[in-house]
């Protein structure tokens, strides 16, 4: 029964299959189950809506029954929130100086435009958000500005900020003397060798510090700066603010990572500092003599690589040109000289990598041809002078040296006060007796000093030259001349005995006085094949003397009538040296009525050489012609070539004057030359016209000897200082007079319980050093730049002397005045205003957010460090080459730019600057307790620590 069942349910489904598959169709099947799967669905969210609206309107019923009663701060809060937001008053005064506040107005916006806008607006539409934060950041920068009104700055322009970069770059100098030592070639060139040893050296002074790691890691960094910020918006921001988390975290991280963070990568890039030298130097064009030093004494093979390659660029240029005619003969000059710039950079490369690179100082003492500077001339010139000092105390001969300067002075002085004696007796004023016995008293400590038998050391000389010295100061009044006698001696003793000046020709010391007057790199100055030197004996030879047969194209005849001026100047760029050239309109009437005209250009050197010719050939016009001087700064400026202009044509109108003409008759055939048109010869070669720069300045007056006396050392001077000060109860006025010219020695620099080497640069401001602030700061900074404490103190004494003779030619009496006028031109507001423009300008150029500039090409940045380390040296005065060498100049340059192409060591500078500038700012709070603390975690500190501790423990153990 059930077979038959389930067979017909079978049979009946079957056929009902088949029907519906023949009526329907094959694909029925899918559209059937596709139907009952949207009945499914469709009773699904039915259901789904039906059971929401149900529970919803079961809570509501329930609600006060399970809920906890609600507040009734949040009805208010609702119901404030359902009103209209309050406006937020922008007050736009921040600084009290509108052309401040409209750029600072500016910065804010664009600060807030793109790094908070950005993405809160697709948070919220809310301004209020948005207005609150620039309150908070305009209520700190109205604080800031009070703040920073009420300080004085002059005392950290003038000195903190100096002192904070010479102690920088003496431990930089202390961590590049430890590298020297070092024997391992390959680690010195390391630069993260020169960290270490910067930084350890950076412990070693501070003791407290070491920013290493703020330095080196972008973790610290960052960490470092948002601490620095939430400091100081606790102090600027009004306690409401600063408890507002959100609203302080926001601007802390602005502050942080948005602008200072940018700003310190930028200033510490070693890249932008060269850009930025060439900018700040860009009037002064490129001096081609400091460009060939710079390749030569360059010891980055990337920085000659870089320049032979843009040398061959160049050349490849140059060589494709199609010119003819007088386009050619330039085209020439260029091409040679860039083949000597690539053969320069390839042969200073070779030596680099083959690691023969060898001393300068010794290849040309080894070489043995050096040019041989008298004797007369090392003893005026302060930095010759200095060298054969060191040298005589060397051989046990200073006393002899010492003798004859103090005499030197002494005879300059006692003319002085002689020509003061007539000049009161002239007057009517009687000091006679006063006078003659101070310069008697004088004469007595010298004798005492060194000629008597109590001296010590004692001056060997013929004691019958002794004898009769003594019994003229004791029977008759001292005169200028009453020691030239044994002072002639003395100097023969000098010239001629071989322990002295013979050989110091041959001692390094020699060598290195060469270098320092920059004599060494011409050739010319290395002698003759024969092996003798090149002498100099103050009269150059050669062809200074003309001879008629040079000058016979000039007419002599009495009835040629000259006139000349300077109708025009005009600057010239010449192998990138800048110099001032003069156009002379000259006149000439012939014997036979006939008149010439012509025109011929003289540069400043020209007259200069021919002025020196003139008064090398009739000495008598060296006291009534007198040339225009030399200027050092701005002397291609307007102002002042329309002023030398004017004197060069006085001097000019002078020698043209009939009645000079007559007195001297040869004159106008050096005229008649000079004026010629054609280029100028100039009668001294390189050398000799070095010479004179080096001896003339100085062959005019020996009033500079005087000074040396000053740099007596104690023991040779204790008894003339005894001496000077019981001079003032007889003349106070002429005591004090010959004191400060004569005999009064400076005290030396008191010794401190701390190594002088291992403090602050202003730990060592002492008595030294008298109370001006630009003698301070010129001395604070040319000390470590140019590393003069390795000088005997005689030389850094003149230096001072130097420059305040220097400052009080410049400046007079109100140089202090000047400074503080410059200190409140910098703070002033048009400078501020300038200031934030161009911090807006960089960061938001056309008010757009700058984008991160791509790293330039090494290639052009090596060329960079080039161009502004030529700058750099070629701004250097000769005058400051004259007072500490040229040598010296260069090295001490060459250190500073050196310390700059580290930006870990950038970074330093910037964050000691910081420091500093918040400690003036904030002086009543514990800014250098923070710092302490802030820097305190460097490993470096930890092991410095231990050390001082383990040093330690043995002295208390011997105690």
């Amino acid at each position: 029964m059930l077979a038959e069942t389930s067979l017909s349910i079978w049979g009946w489904g079957g056929l009902g299959a088949v029907l519906f598959l023949i009526t329907f169709g094959p694909f029925a099947i899918f559209y059937l189950a596709f139907y009952i799967l949207c009945f499914a669905g469709g009773c699904f969210a039915v259901t789904l809506l039906f059971g929401k609206t149900n529970s919803e309107k079961y809570l509501e019923k329930c609600e006060h029954s399970f809920l906890p009663a609600t507040q009734p701060g949040i009805h208010k809060t609702l119901e404030e929130l359902k009103q209209e937001s309050r406006q937020i008053k922008i007050d736009r005064r921040l600084t009290g100086a509108s052309i401040i506040d409209e750029p600072l107005q500016q910065v804010i916006q664009f600060a807030l435009r793109d790094y908070i806008q950005y993405w809160y607006y697709t948070l919220s539409d809310d301004e209020s958000f948005l207005l609150e934060i620039r309150q908070t950041v305009q209520n700190a920068l109205v604080q800031f500005s009070t703040r920073s009104k009420e300080v004085d700055w002059q005392p950290y322009f003038t000195t903190r900020l100096v002192d904070d970069f010479a102690t920088h770059l003496r431990v930089f100098r202390k961590a590049q003397e430890r590298m020297t030592e070092k024997d391992d070639q390959k680690l010195k060139d390391e630069p993260e060798e020169l960290l270490e040893s910067f930084f350890e050296a950076e412990v070693e002074m501070e003791r407290k510090i070491c920013r290493d790691l703020v330095c080196s890691s972008t973790r610290d960094e960052e960490g470092f700066l948002r601490d620095l910020c939430e400091v100081l918006l606790y102090l600027l921001l009004p306690p409401g603010d600063f408890h507002n988390k959100n609203m302080r975290y926001f601007v802390r991280e602005i502050l942080a990572r948005g602008i200072l963070l940018p700003l310190i990568n930028q200033l510490s890039d070693p890249d932008y500092i060269n850009q930025y030298v060439i900018w700040m130097i860009h009037d002064s064009s490129c001096n081609y003599e400091a460009f060939m030093n710079i390749l030569k004494l360059s010891d980055k093979v990337g920085e000659l690589e870089a320049v032979k390659d843009k040398a061959m660029e160049e050349l490849q240029f140059l060589r494709s040109l199609d010119t003819a005619g007088d386009d050619i003969n330039v085209i020439k000059n260029q091409i040679n000289s860039l083949l000597f710039v690539k053969k320069v950079c390839d042969t200073r490369i070779q030596r680099l990598q083959s690691g023969k690179e060898v001393d300068t100082l010794k290849l040309v003492a080894n070489f043995g041809k050096l040019c041989i500077i008298p004797l007369e001339h090392i003893l005026v010139h302060n930095i010759a002078l200095q060298f054969f000092m060191d040298y005589m105390q060397q051989k046990g001969g200073q006393a002899d040296l010492f003798f004859w300067l103090t005499v030197e002075g002494y005879r300059v002085t006692a003319q002085q006060q002689l020509e003061v004696l007539q000049n009161w007796q002239k007057d009517g004023k009687k000091q006679t007796n006063q006078t003659k016995g101070l310069l008697k008293a004088a004469a007595l400590g010298v004798y005492e000093q060194y000629l008597s038998e109590k001296a010590s050391p004692q001056v060997q000389v013929d004691k019958s030259l002794v004898e009769r010295l003594a019994e003229k100061l004791n029977k008759e009044d001292p005169m200028p001349e009453i020691f030239d006698d044994i002072q002639r001696k003395v100097y023969d003793m000098m010239l001629r005995d071989e322990r002295f000046y013979p050989s110091f020709r041959q001692h390094p010391l020699y060598v290195r006085m060469l270098a320092e007057l920059d004599m060494l790199k011409e050739p010319s100055f290395r002698g003759s094949d024969d092996g003798d030197g090149e002498s100099f004996n103050g009269s150059p030879t050669g062809s200074i003397n003309l001879s008629l047969d040079d000058l016979s194209n000039a007419s002599s005849d009495e009835s040629m009538q000259l006139h000349a001026f300077i109708s025009d100047t005009g600057v010239c760029n010449d192998h990138g040296k800048t110099y001032a050239l003069y156009a002379i309109t000259v006149f000439r009437k012939n014997p036979d009525g006939s008149e010439d005209t012509w025109k011929t250009y003289r540069r400043y050197s020209d007259f200069h050489d021919f002025h020196m010719r003139l008064t090398e050939q009739f000495e008598n016009l060296t006291s009534i012609l007198k040339l225009p001087g030399k200027k050092t700064f701005n002397n291609m400026d307007k102002d002042f070539l329309e002023k030398r202009k004017k004197d060069l044509n006085a001097y000019i109108q002078f020698l043209l004057n009939p009645e000079m003409m007559k007195a001297y008759a040869p004159l106008a055939l050096y005229l008649c030359d000079f004026l010629e048109n054609k280029a100028y010869n100039k009668g001294k070669r390189d050398f000799a016209r070095k010479m004179d720069t080096f001896v003339n300045p100085l062959r005019n007056s020996m009033r500079n000897v005087s000074n040396a006396v000053k740099a007596i050392p104690d023991s040779l001077a204790e008894g003339m200082t005894k001496v000077s000060d019981n001079m003032g109860k007889m003349s106070e006025k002429l005591g004090q007079d010959l004191k400060q010219s004569m005999f009064k020695v400076p005290p030396l620099i008191q010794k401190s319980d701390i190594d002088p080497e291992h403090c602050r640069v202003s730990a060592q401001l002492d008595d030294n050093v008298d109370d001006n602030i630009p003698l301070r700061v010129m001395l604070l900074l040319m000390d470590e730049v140019f590393d003069l404490k390795e000088r005997n103190q005689w030389l850094r004494r003149n230096i001072k002397n130097l420059l305040q003779q220097l400052i009080r030619a410049t400046y007079g009496d109100t140089i202090n005045r000047k400074i503080v006028d410059h200190v409140d031109l910098m703070t002033s507001p048009e400078q501020v205003a300038d200031h934030v423009k161009h911090f807006r300008d960089a960061f938001w150029p056309n008010g757009i957010l700058a984008e991160t500039p791509p790293r330039r090409d090494k290639a052009i940045r090596m060329r960079t460090r080039v161009a502004a380390k030529t700058n750099l040296l070629g701004i250097m005065p000769d005058e400051l080459k004259h007072i500490i060498g040229a040598d010296t100049t260069r090295k001490g340059i060459l250190r500073v730019f050196e310390m700059f192409q580290h930006n870990q060591l950038n970074r330093r500078l910037v964050y000691v600057f910081i420091e500093g500038f918040l400690e003036t700012m904030f002086p009543q709070y514990k800014f250098p307790e923070l710092f302490i603390k802030l820097h305190s975690r460097s490993k470096r500190m930890e092991k410095y620590s231990q050390k001082l501790k383990t040093s330690q423990v043995p002295s208390l153990q011997k105690r």
